[in-house]
């Protein structure tokens, strides 16, 4: 029998439903897998829990009872959302010994829909860094090269659907903090439009709060486009306990690749990228072009330098939240004391810090405004090909992003992806090819609000025609 721990999630589920294997036979082929690895990818689990949740499966199908989307399907989930009766630590030593009582409104709907919660996944500190290391349970190895990193903050998501320890798993994305990941190791992450998925029981914000950034994502990582919009039901559709009248409709595909206009912002000045990266867009645009689709290049909807400059003015400002007094007094104190021509870092990170309502509002204000900037432009376009970031995965634990032999800021890494981080745009990252060492390279496909399956499709269609894909 076909090993399916190597094969993408929507034939994982075939195989359930088909009863060609039980839920509690897939999670133990999955928990051997995990128990075999060394990336340190997973790093909480509860087996016994796990196993009488996909015997509760079992049984269900057995009964011919109709289930979710993900009836009996082992997945993990990122260990900055609350897991009920799981330890949910954010990679924080704080929080070593923190176990929920109630499940985080993302998890919630995927438990409702069937899926069977086997572990947790690695993430720095309060999901606060590029690499995924960590003081409670050290560093995440990427399964393509261990000397590189996983990104970060959903590291541990990405290195274990990489690996294959599982067939998807629940990440977060809050300034590239799922997509750099998965383009790093190689799989799809699926940031999607913000709102769509809730984001309460996300840490941070601190346990027990309600409200969340107002950038923070969840979203989805997994081995195919396929899985994803399995998934995208699943997060979409609402658990009981949420007791709302809605659901959501996401329009799917209409169009197939020979009939899309696709826009390719491959190059700025302000974001470059190294010569692998740049051949293989040129070698995607020459695939879409092959296949019919019209290819249009593309300067960018919106100005770079100004939409990053908007981007921190708002991140800085939603990271404040849970600050404590004292901190929010000495950083108030220090803004205080800059010279009015000080442009260093440290003072637009104080004056970001530290800015008056009224200054957030005027930048929420130039937030829709650039979110009307893109709604026209795809009023031209069906999707936005870009970069997913300048390099494959930097060296382990470096602090510096070096392209073309030229040292560009470490937090360039998400500068492709946070061009929609703050406008809450559906973006895809596609894994497309691989640099001559093997490292994945990933592309980053964009749509308008609500336009999820219209990337799936895209990529779903990438997978079929153009390149290797399970």
């Amino acid at each position: 029998m076909t090993d399916l721990t190597r094969q993408p999630a929507h034939v994982q589920l075939r195989a359930l439903v088909r009863r060609e294997i039980s839920s509690r036979e897939l999670l133990d082929l999955h928990l051997d897998r995990i128990d075999a690895s060394t990336l340190n990818a997973v790093i909480t689990r509860d087996d016994d829990a796990a196993r009488r949740a996909a015997h509760t499966a079992d049984e269900r199908r057995a009964r011919g009872e109709a289930g979710g989307v993900l009836d009996g399907l082992p997945i993990t989930i990122k260990d900055s959302f609350e897991t009920a009766g799981l330890r949910t630590t954010s990679g924080a030593q704080e929080l070593a010994d923190h176990i929920p009582d109630q499940d985080a409104d993302a998890v919630a709907r995927l438990r409702h829909q069937g899926a069977v919660i086997m572990g947790k996944t690695n993430t720095p500190a309060y999901c606060q860094d590029l690499h995924t290391d960590n003081a409670l349970f050290g560093r995440t190895l990427n399964p393509h090269d261990p000397a590189r990193t996983v990104g970060g903050s959903s590291g541990g998501s990405a290195a274990a659907v990489a690996a294959r320890l599982t067939p998807a798993d629940l990440g977060s994305d809050l300034a590239g903090s799922l997509r750099l990941p998965a383009h790093y190791c190689g799989v799809y992450g699926l940031r999607p439009t913000h709102g769509l998925v809730p984001a309460r029981g996300h840490i941070p914000r601190p346990p027990g709060w309600l409200t969340s950034s107002d950038m923070v994502t969840p979203g989805p990582l997994a081995r195919h486009p396929r899985d994803l919009d399995l998934l995208l039901t699943a997060l979409t559709t609402p658990a009981p306990a949420e007791d709302t009248p809605w659901h959501v409709d996401l329009p799917t595909a209409s169009k197939g690749i020979d009939e899309l206009r696709i826009a390719i912002w491959a190059e700025d000045p302000n974001c470059r990228v190294d010569h692998e990266t740049a051949q293989a867009l040129i070698a995607l645009e020459k695939a879409l072009i092959a296949a019919g689709a019209l290819v249009r290049h593309t300067p960018g909807p919106v100005g770079f330098a100004d939409s990053t400059r908007l981007f921190e003015q708002l991140l800085h400002a939603t990271a404040t939240a849970t600050t404590n007094d004292e901190t929010a007094d000495t950083e108030l104190a220090a803004a205080g004391q800059l010279q009015d021509d000080d442009s260093s870092p440290r003072a637009i990170f104080l004056r970001h810090r530290t800015q008056t309502h009224r200054s957030w509002l005027r930048a929420n204000e130039d937030r829709v405004q650039l979110r009307s900037d893109w709604q026209g432009f795809f009023t031209e376009h069906d999707v936005l090909v870009t970069p997913a970031a300048p390099t494959a995965a930097i060296p382990a634990g470096s602090r510096t992003l070096t392209v073309g032999g030229q040292e560009q800021s470490f937090f360039n890494q998400t500068g492709w992806a946070n061009l929609t981080s703050h406008i809450g745009l559906p973006s895809l990252v596609v894994p497309i090819t691989t640099t001559t060492q093997g490292l994945p390279i990933g592309i980053q496909i964009i749509g308008r609000p609500y336009s999820e399956r219209v990337l799936l499709g895209v990529a779903d269609g990438l997978a079929s025609r153009f390149f290797v894909s399970e």
